[in-house]
């Protein structure tokens, strides 16, 4: 009886084992693919794009063939796939075939997808599929699976992309080119011979709603979040859409704070995790972003208010530097705006002559109507002289901030010089003015160094129509041992991503600073540690920008148009500014903190004694 059980179990066993793999022959990648049928006509879905816009197919226009891939940033059978994904693309980009990459990793950050791209050099965009909504929509199961879709968006092929790559190995060859395949028989208008194949991948993790903890309240847990990461933009008197100081506030914009947060999308940060130590890098934690979710999903208590932190108490001064009060302040005359259309760059030279060197640790550009001056740069000039880069002082950008210096370190602005503003105004849909102050610290204390910087910069380049990623390149060599300060990106409407590598004498190299997804109205500098970023004398800084110039970039003035480098948005810029002190210069200069004048090294002495 005992053996005849035995025979019975593995006989069982046997025949469920069998329907598992009709099961699986007949619908590759479990569950979901049964739901969605090779051949049937797929619906809208939405993706995010890298600048966490939401996205449909339809926004890359009419195409013969979409071909999807599913991936993540740590499935190593997508890792392996990805450059043949880049081979095919460009194998069949100029035939109507439209490759998108969409990430379905639960815990990547859409600024890692984007960096993801840039690792491989992809010319196809590269998204994410925030709620699985994409995966759901065609059936998808694992990453590294890849679907084609026809110019009418019926499903005509989903699988492999070939046999080569598997979780435990490899073969030598492709094997059969099944993603190859189907592409060629949908553009010739045939039935797909192998319309779906197994995919070894990694299972795809559908986002699941999480039981939200029940004692999350704002008193005790979401003001003291709001206080660190957020309200520093968001107080009453800032450029920010809207406060969050107050309870009230909170919950008015719940749902939209939810979404932001749980996109890594707020707190704002540009740089890819991978490279660099920024002392002003920004975001919340795991955590902290699950402790947001739950109060907006928990409905938002307001708990004991007792528990809450003391408000914070912000300066009632617009001013950053000087503790509200600068030492001399310029204006510009009143700017008329237009209502709408572009406006040329202004230039306006402030009405001062500097008439002795001016050392100065705070500067700060303050519009009176921030909603119209998109950014504004300030460089010092002589009568008579053209200036150059190495005039450059500051600028004011969106998300940027002051001018503020370490101590002991200091700017000059020459005897002789004016400032000069170079501003870039943008239409409201009403007219208005505005009127441009600029502020300056001078320093108070010892100045040992000077910030200087680098202009990395290309001014020949030509993107042509429609190109997607276009590479654009350059190198600046620095001229002394200089220990670094930061970094600042600059392009226009068509920039997508720029990253900063340093190359040294001794043959190594390191990468600074990746910034993925270039934002236009949200640049920021990147400030490393004081004295943690030593470059030695000969080191080349290269930096290497991509520009999309196609319909799918939403903010592209004229994917039909050849672009080359000039000042207005519809043109495009490539600039990389590194900061930096030099190691050999030691100045030893007192300053006058009422003027910013050196005081002459005897009456420095004087000075001194009689104290």
């Amino acid at each position: 009886m005992q053996a005849a059980s035995k025979w019975l179990i593995a006989l069982a066993a046997l025949a469920i084992f069998s329907l598992t793999l009709e099961a699986e022959e007949a619908a590759p990648g479990g569950a979901n693919n049964a739901a969605v049928k090779v051949g049937q006509k797929i619906g809208d879905f939405t993706f995010k794009d890298i600048r966490y816009l939401p996205r449909q197919l339809a926004d890359f226009g009419e195409k013969k063939a979409f071909v999807i891939a599913f991936t993540t940033l740590d499935c190593p059978v997508v890792q392996r796939y990805l450059p043949r994904l880049k081979e095919l693309d460009e194998a069949y980009r100029d035939q109507g075939v439209q490759f998108l990459a969409v990430n379905v990793g639960p815990g990547d950050p859409l600024r890692e997808v984007a960096y993801q791209a840039i690792r491989v050099d992809a010319d196809f965009p590269f998204s994410k599929d925030f709620d699985g909504q994409v995966a759901r929509a065609l059936g998808a199961t694992r990453a590294a699976e890849v679907v084609v879709l026809d110019g009418q968006k019926r499903l005509r092929y989903r699988g492999r992309v070939d046999s080569q790559f598997r979780l435990g190995g490899e073969k030598p060859d492709a094997g059969r080119d099944d993603l190859k395949m189907a592409i060629d028989d949908v553009l010739a208008g045939r039935e797909v011979a192998v319309a779906e194949t197994a995919v070894d991948g990694c299972l795809i993790s559908v986002p699941k709603p999480r039981t939200p903890a029940t004692n999350v309240t704002y008193a005790e847990h979401i003001a003291p979040l709001l206080q660190k990461h957020c309200q520093d933009c968001h107080h009453p008197g800032s450029e920010a859409p809207f406060a969050l100081v107050s309870y009230q506030d909170a919950v008015d914009h719940a749902p939209m704070i939810a979404e932001v947060v749980s996109e890594q999308r707020m707190p704002p940060w540009y740089a890819s995790r991978e490279h660099g130590e920024f002392t002003n890098r920004r975001g919340m934690s795991a955590v902290e972003r699950d402790r947001v979710d739950d109060w907006v999903r928990g409905e938002c208590q307001q708990g004991d208010t007792s528990k809450a932190p003391s408000p914070r108490v912000f300066a009632q001064s617009k001013w950053k530097i000087g503790n509200g009060t600068p030492d001399f302040v310029l204006q510009t005359p009143v700017q008329k705006i237009p209502a709408s259309g572009y406006i040329d760059y202004r230039y306006i030279i402030l009405p001062y002559r500097f008439a002795a060197d001016t050392w100065v640790q705070g500067v700060q550009i303050l519009p009176s109507n921030s909603k119209c001056m998109h950014h504004c740069n300030m460089a010092y000039m002589k009568l008579g002289e053209k200036p150059t880069d190495d005039n450059f002082i500051t600028g004011q950008v969106p998300g940027g901030d002051a001018m503020i210096l370490d101590d002991h370190v200091g700017y000059k602005i020459p005897a002789g010089s004016s400032l000069m503003l170079q501003i870039h105004y943008v239409t409201t849909g009403e007219e208005t003015t505005d009127q441009i102050s600029v502020g300056l610290v001078y320093a108070k204390e010892r100045i040992d160094q000077s910030l200087k910087h680098t202009l990395v910069k290309n001014l020949v380049f030509t993107i042509p129509p429609g190109a997607p990623h276009h590479k654009v390149t350059a190198v600046s060599e620095l001229k002394e041992d200089v220990t670094g300060y930061g970094l600042f990106t600059h392009m226009h409407l068509r920039g997508e991503d720029m990253t900063f590598r340093a190359m040294y004498p001794d043959g190594k190299d390191e990468m600074l600073l990746a910034v993925p997804n270039y934002s236009f109205d949200w640049q920021m500098a990147y400030r490393w540690g004081r004295g943690k970023q030593k470059f030695p004398k000969g080191t080349k800084i290269e930096c290497i920008a991509h520009y999309d110039n196609s319909p799918f970039n939403p903010y592209n003035p004229d994917p039909k148009t050849t672009v080359v480098e000039g000042q207005q948005t519809f043109q495009e810029m490539m600039y990389g500014f590194v900061f930096f002190t030099e190691d050999g210069e030691h100045l030893n200069l007192q300053i006058d903190p009422k003027t910013g004048h050196e005081i002459p090294q005897a009456a420095a002495v004087d000075k001194s004694a009689s104290k």
